[in-house]
C-alpha cells in the first residue's frame, strides 16, 4: 500500500511538472507554449552619426621619384639649338622690322593692333645692325632652325613620343584642373604622367605656331614664286602681319616656360641638359 501511494505522490508530482496530454479527438484545444518575455525599453537613445564633412581632403605629400632617364640626346640637343637659333631669328626680325615699323603700305597702313606701330626697339634687342644685316642674319639662321625642326618632329614620330605631348580633347578638363591649380583655386597638384595636360596644350600650339611661322617666312621671302601661299595668308602685308605676330606668340610661350619650370619642376632643367631626371613627377606615363 506504502508503494501504491508513492507511486501515486510520484505521478502527482510528475502532473504538475508537466502539462497533461490531451487525448485525440477530445476537442480540447491544444496548450500554446508560454510566448518569451518582451524586451524591455532600450537603456538610453543611441547617439546619431556624424554628418559627413566637405572639407577638401589634405593634399597628398609630393614624393621624389627614383632617378630616370627623361629625355632622349636629340631631345635635349634639338632643344637648345631650337633656343639659341629663335633667340637669333627673333633679334633679326626685329632688326628688318625697324626698317618699316608700320603693317601696310605707305599712307594707308592696315587696321590691326600694333602696340609698337610707328616705333623702333632698342638695339640690344636687334641682330644685323641694319636692314641689309637684318636680313642676312634671318636667312641665315632659318636654315638650322627648320633643320632642327624637322629633326625634332622625326625623332617624335619614329619613337613615338609625340603620343606624350599630343594634347587630345581628353585632355580638355585636365588642362582646367591644371589651370586652377596654377590660380590657386586648387589646393592638391591634379595627377599627371610625364606631362601634364597645359605642357600637352602647350607644346602642341607650339608646334602649329612653329610650321604657320616658318610657311609665313616662306611666303615672305618668295611672295611671286609662292604667291598661292602669299594669298593664302591674305597678301604680302597680311602675312608680314602675322609672321611678327609669331614673334611675340613664342617670347610670351618662352617666359611662361621658364617661370614654370623654375617655380614649379626646376629638377627638369637638370633633365634637358643630362637626361636625367628626379623630382616632383614621373618620367613617363
Amino acid at each position: 500500500m506504502t508503494h501504491d501511494m508513492a507511486g501515486t505522490g510520484l505521478d502527482a508530482a510528475g502532473d504538475e511538472a508537466a502539462p497533461k496530454a490531451v487525448p485525440a479527438g477530445s476537442g480540447a484545444p491544444s496548450p500554446e507554449p508560454a510566448s518569451a518575455p518582451a524586451p524591455g525599453p532600450p537603456a538610453g537613445p543611441e547617439p546619431e552619426p556624424a554628418p559627413p564633412t566637405a572639407q577638401e581632403p589634405e593634399p597628398a605629400p609630393l614624393v621624389a621619384h627614383p632617378w630616370a632617364h627623361r629625355h632622349h640626346w636629340i631631345v635635349r640637343l634639338t632643344h637648345w639649338v631650337n633656343a639659341l637659333v629663335l633667340l637669333g631669328m627673333m633679334g633679326s626680325g626685329l632688326q628688318i622690322y625697324g626698317a618699316y615699323p608700320q603693317f601696310g603700305i605707305r599712307g594707308a597702313p592696315l587696321p590691326v593692333p600694333n602696340p609698337m606701330d610707328l616705333h623702333s626697339f632698342p638695339p640690344w634687342l636687334r641682330l644685323g645692325g641694319w636692314l641689309a644685316g637684318g636680313i642676312n642674319w634671318h636667312f641665315f639662321l632659318m636654315w638650322p632652325l627648320a633643320l632642327n625642326g624637322l629633326i625634332y618632329l622625326g625623332y617624335l614620330l619614329l619613337s613615338g613620343e609625340w603620343r606624350a605631348l599630343a594634347f587630345r580633347p581628353r585632355d580638355l578638363r585636365p588642362a582646367i584642373e591644371m589651370q586652377k591649380y596654377y590660380l590657386r583655386l586648387r589646393r592638391n597638384h591634379p595627377p599627371q604622367g610625364k606631362h601634364n595636360a597645359l605642357q600637352k596644350g602647350a607644346y602642341t600650339f607650339i608646334l602649329v605656331l612653329g610650321t604657320l611661322s616658318v610657311l609665313s617666312g616662306l611666303a615672305l621671302w618668295k611672295p611671286v614664286q609662292l604667291g598661292v601661299l602669299t594669298a593664302a595668308f591674305g597678301g604680302y602685308e597680311l602675312t608680314r602681319y602675322w609672321h611678327f605676330l609669331a614673334v611675340w606668340l613664342f617670347a610670351a610661350f618662352s617666359v611662361v616656360h621658364v617661370v614654370l619650370v623654375f617655380t614649379v619642376d626646376p629638377a627638369s632643367l637638370r633633365a634637358m641638359i643630362t637626361g636625367w631626371y628626379r623630382g616632383r613627377f614621373p618620367s613617363h606615363d
